[in-house]
């Protein structure tokens, strides 16, 4: 892993990330605003129940996927 390789979100984990967990906090961002933790295999389910409960969560998909959505943005 070098410092380009995108980690995970979780508190202490240094794994490489493979997941993007897009979320928004209603009371303080614009509804179409997205935020991102990224997640590797291991942590997804956590951080997605995380942000789940407090419905935040907006979208869980592969960090292949949002780097390609997002060049297709760009």
């Amino acid at each position: 892993m070098n410092d380009e390789t995108p980690i995970c979100s979780a508190k202490g984990c240094r794994t490489a990330a493979v997941w993007v967990l897009a979320w928004n906090n209603p009371k303080i961002h614009t509804p179409e605003r997205r935020k991102t933790w990224l997640a590797c295999e291991e942590h997804r389910e956590h951080l997605s129940a995380f942000l789940g409960v407090r419905n935040f969560l907006k979208d869980v998909v592969s960090l292949e996927e949002w780097e390609r959505r997002s060049a297709a943005d760009g």
